[in-house]
């Protein structure tokens, strides 16, 4: 399975930004799938995940709302809504495939396929 992370850029805070991943190689519809971030100098984090078949949905903390994952398993593709942008949401985007599914997994270790990563930026 290969994971095509898109949809960064530049944005102003306050803004939105819609992220895609598009799966090839395989379908991804059975697995959990979750986005997580690296902010420039910190650790990877995670952002949210959404079970196999979207039926429930977890984030991290700092997203309060702000953020909504979603699905389209007819496409193997699966979305990060941003609104509300913050400075301090400035990072790299890292889409993943779990290991498993209807699990809701927030470590790393349980994700076995990433994408290269998209650039979000926002600025003040």
């Amino acid at each position: 399975v290969q994971l095509q992370a898109s949809g960064g850029g530049l944005v102003q805070a306050g803004g939105s930004l819609r992220l895609s991943c598009a799966a090839t190689g395989g379908t991804v519809s059975s697995y959990d799938m979750g986005w997580f971030r690296q902010p420039p100098g910190k650790e990877r984090e995670f952002v949210a995940v959404i079970t196999s078949d979207g039926g429930n949905t977890h984030y991290g903390d700092f997203v309060k709302g702000r953020f909504t994952i979603s699905r389209d398993n007819a496409k193997n593709t699966v979305f990060l809504q941003m609104n509300s942008l913050k400075l301090e949401d400035t990072a790299v985007y890292y889409c993943a495939k779990s290991r498993l599914s209807n699990t809701v997994q927030t470590l790393p270790v349980y994700y076995d396929y990433w994408g290269q990563g998209t650039l979000v930026t926002v600025s003040s």
